[in-house]
């Protein structure tokens, strides 16, 4: 029952106002019969019937110059018709409708002016400004009309956008006024009035465990005042919680707020069905092309059978099939089972209805570097050739100083979520100043790595791989005298990555470390085991919305044998775009006598860059450091420098990239200037 005083609130634009008021009854008397009129004789009644033929001629307009209307027969004028009529809201606007029906001829456009009153300090006027249709007709219109309807709808949003914040008792006019000099002006003129709080706050549900789970999701206070997203956003933190605490089949019912004008506050109802408290049990799936079966979605999957349901942890499966890779739609939802589970719980089972979409792609890679050259990879990849997510993956390489052709067996999800494993083969050919090699190879490896839907904060990798490398190397530096030799190379990677940073492809904010540990045994005559050691650390820091300040560091080191016991390809070098820029590709360094790098033992490298963005462009400057050694430890001296500027075009795969730089205090026989293009920041 709804009193006068007060009123129901169901909905507003967000919550509209519903009120209620006794409807009148209408009066309803009894009129008595009126008296029976006597019954006229024939002859009598007949008497005081008209004749035809007058009853005609009175039916009949008259016609002809003569014709005249009698008096007797001229209608009676209604005085309210003989009043002129109003103009629009009592003013006098241009009609603005042309004298003749010449299509071609261009009414002018009508002009005014809006004027807004009352809003005060509601703080909503620059909202209702942003949405005013007559502010956003520019002071222009057709027709008077036009400017009317604009104010109408006006009124209709001031009065929307007041209930929204809890002003209850808000009204709105909208008029036209105009001056003496025709100036017409639309004037939308508003009373807030008092803004209604929440008064008691009372959730309908059912037991829940833990206790009063219901209202402890529902974030809203006695005492706050009523605002429509507020409230909104409040529900819908109930509708999401309960599904994290168990509750897979929660149901948000209708809120109910009861207003008081009295004491300016509204008591707020919401019932809640929370639904069985849940476990989960298996998986199903269907779908007319399947990926895969439900057997590898139970490894994908994040949970035990018989734990508590867990919302985050569909939306997490679901996000794992999504990143497969093999499905053009796929879509998780709980089904209930009415089965009797652990601790008073109902069984719960996920179904999947899967799509699988195009299992084949061909992807491609393009850029240049100075020294490096221009350098081309494609990958043709069937990404689902051995059931499931068995990939298959061949590669070529097509530049102006590398050349090769790979294929790779890769199993994502192996045995468990988020490893993979993959076994290749290549054979590739470089030839670069510093060394040319021939290689043939064959490599394996277990790996964790992130994803641009999983970002992992820990990452790993290890294997093994085998080298045949035929090269060509200095064996005297003093006079540049080199030979090709054939090196057999062994190696047991291990790789182990930490990223805090926010995001995989264009961070701005956060740091990654790593450090990567290969033993490796080279065969040349005698076998000459040693160490191959990498450090790499950057951090992002974002200095406005706009800039960011990213660095890095890289130490490097080969132990346990003579540079020379190295074979070329396994040494350390520096210089290009993702090492030392202002150099070209492997320029730091020993030199021989031909003033060709030959690699050292270690490196250490520094960077800055400062990144500028405006919308999906940017512009980055930076310096960089760095020098390669013969020894075995970095010594930090000699450094040499690279300065330069660079562009970037955001995209929604990576920024692409442009980078140019010059060496500082420039060497003979070291460019000018180095170019590098590509995709994805330089760190």
């Amino acid at each position: 029952m709804i009193r006068r005083q007060a009123h129901h609130v169901r909905h507003m634009l967000g919550l509209i106002i519903a009120t209620a008021s006794p409807l009148p009854l209408m009066a309803q008397t009894a009129t008595p019969p009126e008296a029976e009129a006597p019954i006229l004789p024939d002859d009598q009644f007949d008497a005081r019937l008209p004749s035809i033929d007058s009853w005609i001629e009175q039916q009949m307009p008259q016609t002809g110059a003569t014709a005249e209307l009698p008096a007797a027969t001229e209608p009676m004028q209604e005085p309210e018709l003989a009043q002129p009529l109003p103009a629009l809201d009592s003013v006098t606007v241009p009609a603005n409708v042309a004298a003749d029906t010449d299509p071609n001829i261009k009414t002018p456009d009508i002009r005014y002016a809006t004027r807004i009153e009352g809003f005060s300090k509601t703080g909503l006027e620059d909202a209702f400004r942003d949405a005013s249709a007559l502010i956003d007709g520019d002071g222009k219109a057709e027709t008077a009309a036009m400017v009317q309807a604009r104010a109408q709808e006006d009124e209709k949003l001031a009065v929307r956008l007041f209930y929204s914040e809890g002003y209850y008792d808000a009204t709105a006019l909208a008029s036209l006024d105009q001056t003496g000099n025709g100036t017409l002006t639309a004037v939308v003129s508003v009373t807030p009035g008092k803004r209604y709080k929440l008064g008691d706050i009372v959730v309908t549900a059912g037991p829940t465990v833990p206790p009063g789970l219901a209202r402890d999701s529902l974030p809203l206070k006695s005492g706050d005042y009523i605002v429509a997203a507020t409230v909104e956003g409040a529900e819908a933190n109930v509708a999401l919680r309960l599904p994290e605490q168990g509750y897979a089949f929660a149901k948000v019912g209708e809120r109910d707020i009861l207003l008081d004008p009295a004491t300016v506050t509204g008591a707020y109802t919401l019932p809640v069905d929370t639904g069985p408290r849940g476990t989960f049990r298996k998986i199903t799936t269907s779908g007319e092309k399947q990926a895969f079966g439900a057997d590898h979605m139970e490894v994908i999957r994040r949970y035990k059978p018989g734990e508590i349901y867990d919302s985050r942890k569909v939306d997490d499966l679901r996000k794992a099939l999504v990143a497969t890779g093999l499905f053009s739609s796929v879509a998780v939802d709980p089904v209930r089972t009415n089965e009797a589970g652990p601790d008073g719980t109902e069984y719960v089972d996920l179904h999947v209805e899967q799509d699988a979409g195009p299992p084949r792609t061909l992807a491609g890679e393009l850029g240049y570097g100075t020294g490096q050259g221009f350098r081309a990879e494609g990958t043709w990849t069937h990404r689902n050739l051995f059931p499931p997510e068995g990939a298959l993956i061949a590669g070529v390489v097509a530049g102006t100083q590398e050349q090769g052709v790979s294929g790779t067996f890769r199993r994502s999800n192996a045995g468990k979520r988020d490893k993979t494993f993959q076994a290749g083969a290549l054979i590739n050919h470089q030839k670069y100043d510093a060394y040319e090699a021939f290689t043939a190879g064959l490599n394996i490896s277990w790996a964790r790595q992130s994803t641009p839907i999983f970002q992992k904060r820990w990452t790993y990798s290890y294997g093994a791989e085998i080298l045949l490398s035929n090269e060509q190397t200095t064996i005297d530096p003093a006079t540049g005298q080199n030979k090709r030799l054939t090196y057999f190379i062994g190696a047991l990677p291990v790789q182990v990555g930490y990223d805090r940073s926010n995001d995989l492809l264009n961070p701005t904010k956060g740091f990654r470390a790593s450090v990567r540990v290969s033993p490796e045994a080279s065969l040349q005559g005698n076998v000459s085991p040693y160490v191959r050691g990498t450090f790499d650390l950057t951090g992002y820091y974002p200095v406005s919305d706009a800039l960011v300040i990213a660095a890095r560091t890289r130490l490097g080191t080969i132990s346990g044998v003579s540079r020379d016991d190295v074979a070329p390809s396994r040494r350390i070098y520096a210089g290009g775009g993702g090492s030392v820029r202002g150099y070209g590709y492997q320029e730091l360094g020993p030199k021989d006598a031909n003033n060709d790098p030959i690699g050292g033992r270690s490196v250490n490298e520094f960077a800055v860059e400062g990144r500028y963005r405006f919308g999906n462009y940017g512009a980055v400057a930076f310096v960089d450091a760095g020098q390669v050694y013969d020894s075995a430890i970095p010594k930090f001296s000699d450094m040499r420098y690279g300065v330069g500027i660079g562009g970037r075009f955001y995209t929604n795969f990576g920024p692409f990239r442009a980078d140019i730089a010059m060496p500082i205090n420039r060497q003979p026989g070291e460019s000018k200037f180095a170019l590098y293009i590509g995709i994805g920041q330089a760190f």
